[in-house]
């Protein structure tokens, strides 16, 4: 029997929610190359604190974490260290999680999908009842960013079976979103969001 950890469906369109204590690890699989997943990590004994992109910008000099930096809270604490990257690295932690508002503005008429809403169900299936949405950090969403501070819209450059390995420094919630995004091409030019997969990791030696 095998001793590898389970491999969980990350449903297309929608959150799933993974307690980790201090030391475990979870790795976050863009299964089929270009799907945004909107990560959020909250302190498990206090909601209160939770990975802060406005925090974790300044003190790590750049606009998105790599392989081996640590992810910050609002308390200014590292939650977090991402430990591997398999990707070519392009993140996101400029745009917030997309909402019933944001699809409103898009020209979207009845209700649509969103990261926002993924994020509250995602909790309460594991108990937890919270009433903000923090900004996440956007796994493999590009958002090239010009020289005179405009953005766009860009496609993923993550490709099949890429991951990144998240390593918890304190017992915390990671939140997931498998973007709905498919007015825009954040997940692709075919504007298709797609399932993602995880695996809790244990501690290492």
């Amino acid at each position: 029997m095998s001793g590898e950890p389970e491999r969980i469906t990350l449903p297309a369109r929608s959150g799933r929610a993974a307690r980790l204590s201090a030391g475990e690890a979870i790795q976050i699989i863009n299964t089929h190359g270009a799907q945004v997943v909107d990560t959020w990590v909250f302190n498990a004994e206090d909601t209160k604190e939770f990975l802060s992109n406005e925090h974790m910008r300044p003190t790590l000099g750049k606009l998105w974490p790599g392989k081996g930096d640590a992810l910050i809270t609002n308390r200014r604490r590292p939650i977090m260290t991402m430990e591997e990257d398999t990707s070519p690295g392009r993140h996101d932690t400029l745009i917030a999680a997309c909402d019933d508002y944001r699809y409103g503005l898009l020209g979207c008429s009845d209700y649509h999908d969103n990261c926002t809403d993924n994020l509250f169900a995602a909790m309460r299936r594991i108990g937890i009842d919270i009433r903000e949405c923090p900004s996440p950090l956007n796994l493999w969403m590009n958002i090239p960013v010009a020289e005179d501070g405009t953005t766009s819209w860009g496609e993923p450059l993550s490709r099949p079976g890429d991951y990144v390995i998240l390593r918890a420094r304190m017992n915390c919630v990671v939140a997931m979103s498998a973007c709905p995004q498919d007015i825009l091409p954040i997940n692709g030019a075919a504007c298709c969001p797609t399932e993602a997969h995880y695996r809790v990791l244990p501690r290492t030696a």
